[in-house]
């Protein structure tokens, strides 16, 4: 199926020396083979690509992929050259990512035969739904390898839930020692396509008032405290109905909201140099592709640290240090994807644990969104990094098992903190004299039956 221009590079050829002694003692002769053809890497991703923009485009943009229990059409998202294996003598397979016209991303295994220079596509075979395999790979004695069948993994022990949760959601501030008058800004969450939320209890020391936040679409209860209500506790109950939040279309990206520049989630100069070195030759490729590879640049140069200026989402803090939260990750992402014109956009909330029914939540969690293929793709970065085994599933999924409380960064609301507009809201935000000052928070939770 794919022309000579097909090659694979990734085995060592080795050069043999045959030696062949005659049945009349004459003098010994070395016969040695021609030099096999070496190419690159890049030569046979380049190949695959080729190959699938062909086939796509005898396919009105569509790349057709059929096997025993599937057919799909499919996008390309990226090449895992890196897994370009030998199955037996001159038969090798290479991975894609491939993405359906539903948003579930699929690894194809695309099976080749031949020696270098005259490789051909055999067979196309789907090996993994959104990181799931299908089937695995064993060696033998004479060190090929075959496939073997494989149940359904479960990704519970790795904080997912696909499909469907329920749960009940209970959000307790406590308000700290106060002298003098403060005021309260507490994230409202809200239902959405993903998410079915109903409040159950909003309990205050004092009268709340309900902001809106006209850009970001979020609903924020804020309250003005006073001494009298020192170590009283601000209480809210949800009833929370959520399912796995895949690719999905919405209105279009607001150029002003999603590709603008946010006081810690900065685009441009650094950012977009540091992003085109990333990208490469794929800064010529769609912004499905581009997005894929910044996602697999931040996986693999930062690392999960909660050490020194973390958790304020700063781009700057997280490109120098390499380190961070969540909130350090995705604001890295973002202002990538913006500075290479991908439309981004930030969300926080709660991960509610997936190996208990029950119990305290460890602090808030934060996620990202870019826009490609007229579709909001979900990642979540951070996660990818602490459990790479799930990469490719948290490339366009957020599972069931969390609340979204707020989106958006630099939140303005009337009224609105001296400090001027809101980084992110997911903890309150308490202001004494101007001044942001720490309110004891607890998240828990109770799924339902």
């Amino acid at each position: 199926m794919i022309q000579n221009a097909l090659r694979l590079s990734s085995f060592t050829l080795i050069l043999t020396a045959l030696f062949f002694s005659s049945c009349q003692k004459q003098k010994e002769k070395t016969v040695v083979e021609a030099p096999k053809e070496r190419i690159s890497i890049a030569e046979i991703e380049e190949g695959i690509k080729t190959y699938i923009a062909q086939v796509s485009a005898e396919n009105e943009g569509i790349f057709p992929v059929k096997d025993e229990n599937h057919d799909l059409k499919m996008k390309l998202v990226r090449v895992h050259t890196e897994y370009l294996s030998n199955l037996g003598p001159d038969s090798h397979f290479a991975c894609v990512d491939l993405v359906d016209e539903s948003g579930e991303v699929f690894d194809v295994d695309f099976f080749m035969e031949g020696k270098p220079g005259e490789m051909k596509v055999t067979q196309t075979t789907v090996h993994k739904l959104n990181g799931k395999p299908f089937y695995s790979w064993k060696q033998k004695k004479d060190k090929t390898w075959y496939r073997v069948p494989m149940e359904q993994t479960d990704n519970s022990l790795l904080g997912v839930i696909e499909g469907k949760d329920s749960f009940e959601f209970y959000y307790t501030v406590t308000v700290p020692p106060l002298t003098e008058k403060a005021k309260l800004w507490i994230p409202l969450a809200e239902s959405d396509p993903f998410q079915t939320v109903e409040v159950l209890e909003i309990s205050t020391p004092v009268e709340a008032k309900k902001l809106n936040d006209p850009v970001n679409k979020n609903t924020i209860l804020y309250l003005e405290l006073s001494p009298g209500q020192s170590g009283k506790d601000i209480k809210i109950a949800y009833s929370v109905n959520r399912k796995e939040k895949g690719p999905y279309e919405a209105p279009a990206p607001d150029p002003e909201v999603d590709l603008a520049s946010n006081i810690l989630m900065p685009k441009g100069g650094r950012f977009e140099e540091i992003a085109k070195e990333a990208l490469g030759p794929k800064i010529n490729e769609s912004h499905l592709i581009q997005a894929r590879a910044l996602y697999d640049y931040i996986i693999d140069n930062m690392r999960y640290m909660k050490f020194g200026d973390f958790g304020r989402g700063d781009s700057n803090y997280a490109c120098d240090s390499k380190t961070g939260n969540c909130s350090e990750f995705h604001s890295f992402f973002i202002s990538l994807a913006r500075s290479v014109g991908i439309p981004a956009r930030f969300a926080i909330g709660a991960s509610i644990p997936s190996d208990r029914n029950e119990g305290g939540i460890d602090g808030y969690h934060c996620w990202a969104e870019f826009y490609a293929d007229g579709k909001w793709w979900p990642v979540d970065i951070s996660e990818a990094n602490k459990y790479t085994a799930l990469a490719t599933y948290y490339f366009g999924r957020h599972p069931a098992n969390r609340i979204e409380l707020t989106r958006g960064r630099d939140l303005e609301v009337s009224p609105s903190p001296a400090s001027g507009p809101i980084n992110f809201l997911a903890y309150p935000y308490l202001e004494i004299a101007g001044k942001e000052v720490k309110a004891p928070t607890r998240f828990t939770f109770q799924r339902k039956s």
